[in-house]
C-alpha cells in the first residue's frame, strides 16, 4: 500500500527525452547534472559545458554543503539549501530530475535526489541509466549552459532522514536502528585504503552490515528491479519493516541504500551524513571495526 503514495524515485531516459523534445522544461521540470568526480580524474563542470541534457542546470555540490565543517560533503543549512536550489529555477512546485555522468551509471544523482527529500521537497526524481546511458542510446545533448530564472525554495529540514554522531553512537547500545554501509567491501573491512584520504584509515562502524552500492546497479548502469533489491536486502538480513541508517565514508553513497530501499517501499531511511569519515575522527576506538593495522582503524 505504501508505493502507491510514493513519488517516482526514477524517471527513464525515454521519458526525460519526450519531456525535452516536447519542451515541458521550465519552472515545472528542472534537470540537473550532480556529477562529481575525485581530485585529478574527470573535471566535472568542465564536461558539463562541453555537453549535458538539454536545459539542465550543473549541481555543484562542492557549493551546495556545509563548508566550515570538518567533515565531508555534510548538509548545508536550510537557508543555503534553498538559495542555491532557488538559484537554479527551483521552487517547491518543481518536479526535479537529477543524473550524473558517472561510468557507473549513477554516483552523485542520489545524494542530491535525499538531499531535496531531506529539506522536505517530495517531487524529486533519479534519472534511471544516467548520463552514459542517455548519450548510449542517442538522446539529445547541448554545450549550452542553462540560465533559469531564479525561484523561491522554502527548505524545511526532515530530521528523521538524517542522523547525527550522537544518535549513531547512542544507537550503538540501544539497537533500534539497523546499521548499513554502502562502501566496497575491502574498504569496509580495512583491508583497502580509503581513496584521496590523508589519516582516515579504513574499517566500519561496529555492528554495521555491509551492502556495496554498486551492487544495486546492472552492469548497464540501471537500478535493479525492487524484487532484486529486496532479495539482496534479504540476503543481507536486512529488515526493510524495521528502522534503517545507511552510511558510507562522506554520506554519498550510503543515499544508494536509502533509493534503493525507497524502490521497495520505504521512504524512511536515514543518512548519517557525517559517516565513515566523522566517526573515524571522533567515536571511541572500540567502535571502529577494522581487520587491517592490528583490528582496530
Amino acid at each position: 500500500m505504501v508505493q502507491q503514495v510514493l513519488y517516482r524515485a526514477l524517471v527513464s531516459t525515454k521519458w526525460l527525452a519526450e519531456s525535452v523534445r516536447a519542451g515541458k522544461l521550465g519552472p515545472g521540470l528542472r534537470v540537473l547534472d550532480a556529477s562529481w568526480y575525485s581530485p585529478g580524474t574527470r573535471e566535472a563542470r568542465k564536461e558539463y559545458l562541453e555537453r549535458h541534457v538539454p536545459g539542465a542546470s550543473f549541481f555543484d555540490i562542492e557549493q551546495c554543503r556545509d563548508k566550515a565543517s570538518p567533515y565531508e560533503m555534510m548538509l548545508p543549512s536550510e537557508a543555503g539549501f534553498a538559495d542555491y536550489v532557488g538559484s537554479l529555477g527551483i521552487s517547491n512546485d518543481t518536479h526535479v530530475v537529477v543524473y550524473d555522468g558517472d561510468d557507473l551509471g549513477s554516483f552523485y544523482a542520489p545524494r542530491v535526489w535525499w538531499m531535496f527529500r531531506v529539506f522536505g521537497h517530495r517531487t524529486v526524481s533519479v534519472l534511471n541509466g544516467g548520463f552514459r546511458n542517455w548519450l548510449k542510446e542517442g538522446h539529445p545533448v547541448t554545450s549550452e549552459p542553462s540560465r533559469p530564472e531564479p525561484a523561491i525554495f522554502k527548505a524545511t529540514l526532515n530530521r528523521s532522514l538524517l542522523k547525527t554522531y550522537e544518535q549513531v553512537l547512542e544507537n550503538l547500545e540501544s539497537k533500534r536502528f539497523q546499521l548499513v554501509d554502502s562502501r566496497a567491501q575491502g574498504r569496509y573491512l580495512g583491508t583497502q585504503s580509503e581513496p584521496d584520504a590523508v589519516g582516515l584509515d579504513s574499517g566500519h562502524i561496529r555492528g554495521s552490515v555491509n551492502m556495496p552500492f554498486m551492487e544495486f546497479l546492472t552492469e548497464d548502469g540501471f537500478e535493479k528491479s525492487p524484487e532484486e533489491l529486496r532479495a539482496m536486502f534479504e540476503a543481507k538480513k536486512v529488515d526493510l519493516a524495521k528502522p534503517l541508517i545507511a552510511t558510507c565514508r562522506k554520506g554519498v553513497t550510503a543515499c544508494h541504500i536509502a533509493l534503493a530501499a525507497y524502490l521497495c517501499g520505504k521512504p524512511d531511511v536515514a543518512i548519517y551524513d557525517g559517516s565513515w569519515f566523522e566517526w573515524f575522527h571522533r567515536a571511541p576506538p572500540e567502535t571502529r571495526v577494522s581487520q587491517g593495522k592490528g583490528g582496530k582503524a
